[in-house]
């Protein structure tokens, strides 16, 4: 009987290979249809351009819809000076003033140096049908050392990138609660956008502007908090779920290589709600647009926060109600924690060695001390602890002093059996909750005393 309920080999290794390969492949299918469709070949999409002049509205936008059909969407205003303040508010791209001699595009190369090109060119053609040269005048030019309009990305990137991590190497903070690791990701986001925004203005890569330290502070708070709240859902997913959502479908629509208006209509979509995206349209709108442009944005980064918040809240409530409901039934199941990153292990419940802990090495969830009767140490007893199934987790022996320690422990109740040679064996249950230390105890009695005591 047992043969036929085992698995073949051949069919433990391909599940094994499955396991071991979904990840990379994934990742790479997903950097494949998203960087490459994104960025092989960007162009105006329904680019939001202003004409002076009423008049020629029609002919300038009949004309571009011959040359670049979808990609500009023309409107107009009253006058050259509606033009450039469109632009300045954010509310077109580019404005166009047809004069008689001299035609002006006044453009901001703020909002990214391949969108300006290509209004520099598309314009200049247009203005050469009328044989006239035309004028380029930039109303929001980026930092000096800003040459292409894109450093904000590779700081944003570097506020993102590093959010997500820092969400899942708290995921082995085991002796933190769900408030201390918002505490700490709090923190940590603070730390980051100052350091970053003055790094930035100290190289001259970015204008020093103290409110753009609020917008950084807020990427990072959104991409960790969102994270935090995502991994106890997607469990052994997360990985997949947290690099491909802000790093493989953040990255190519963020507005660095090309901005959102020169993106294929389904990236322009995803641009509107990652997170990194974003904090590059809100940095922009302070550091170069005094400020238009950034409320939406903004409002977009909370969201992102308060769903990361709903979602640990969501998780505290559902592992509350399971524990109480199982403990009313008498019926203790202890569940499997999820998996962290694809650079760190699954925490499996591990013996640890009693000592004063040193950086790197595991924190301990469960801590404990055999004694006596007389309250000396048991040196080599044994300690199992096990879920209320009666599923061993892990097993361990106490040392010279009596201790022993383990981690890597599911949250839940626990079963912590110990027995020493020549002494009753004793059972405690304990319950292991997120961002606490459990510690139990132990006084084992010889059983002669216990015969003796019995006797008289």
């Amino acid at each position: 009987m047992a043969e036929q309920t085992e698995r073949p080999p051949s069919s433990s290794s391909a599940r094994t290979l499955a396991e071991a390969l979904w990840f990379p492949v994934a990742l790479f299918l997903g950097f494949l249809l998203s960087f490459a469709p994104a960025l092989h070949a960007p162009q105006p999409h329904h680019v939001k351009v202003v004409v002076a002049n009423p008049t020629i509205e029609r002919r300038i936008d009949s004309q571009l819809q011959r040359q670049h059909p979808g990609g500009f969407d023309v409107t107009a205003v009253t006058d050259g000076r509606a033009a450039r303040q469109a632009v300045l508010n954010r509310d077109a791209a580019a404005g166009f003033v047809a004069d008689s001699r001299h035609p002006v595009l006044y453009v901001a190369k703020a909002n990214g140096m391949s969108l300006e090109l290509a209004l520099r060119n598309v314009f200049t053609e247009v203005a050469g049908r009328s044989h006239q040269q035309l004028k380029v005048d930039d109303v929001a030019p980026t930092a000096s050392k800003d040459l292409l309009g894109s450093t904000l990305v590779y700081f944003g990137i570097a506020w993102s990138v590093p959010g997500y991590i820092l969400a899942t190497t708290l995921l082995r903070a085991v002796t933190f609660s769900r408030r201390r690791k918002l505490l700490t990701i709090a923190g940590v986001a603070a730390l980051f956008s100052v350091v970053g925004n003055l790094i930035g203005a100290g190289l001259g890569y970015i204008p020093a502007t103290p409110s753009a330290m609020a917008i950084s502070f807020l990427l990072t708070m959104a991409v960790a908090t969102s994270s935090s709240g995502l991994a106890p859902f997607a469990r052994r997913f997360f990985p997949a779920v947290g690099m491909g959502l802000f790093i493989v479908l953040s990255i190519p629509t963020s507005g660095g290589v090309a901005p959102a208006s020169m993106l294929p209509t389904f990236f322009q979509h995803v641009h509107a709600v990652m997170p990194l995206a974003n904090a590059v349209d809100a940095m922009r709108g302070v550091l170069y647009f005094d400020g238009a442009g950034v409320l939406k944005p903004v409002l977009v980064l909370c969201a992102w926060i308060a769903a990361g918040v709903a979602l640990l809240g969501l998780d505290a409530w559902l592992r509350n109600r399971r524990a109480a409901g199982r403990y009313a039934e008498g019926e203790d199941e202890v569940e499997e924690p999820p998996v962290e990153d694809p650079a760190l292990e699954m925490p499996t419940p591990t013996a640890l060695p009693v000592h004063r802990h040193h950086f790197g090495e595991p924190i301990p969830t469960l801590v404990g001390t055999v004694h006596d009767s007389e309250q000396q140490p048991v040196r080599g007893a044994a300690v199992t602890v096990m879920d209320t199934k009666g599923r061993q987790l892990v097993r361990t022996t106490t040392n010279e002093h009596g201790a022993y320690a383990a981690t890597g422990l599911p949250e839940g109740y626990l079963r912590i059996v110990v027995s020493s040679v020549g002494r009753n064996p004793l059972v405690h249950q304990k319950l292991l909750q997120s961002g606490a230390v459990v510690r139990a105890d132990f006084a084992l009695h010889s059983r002669e005393a216990s015969v003796s005591h019995q006797a008289h």
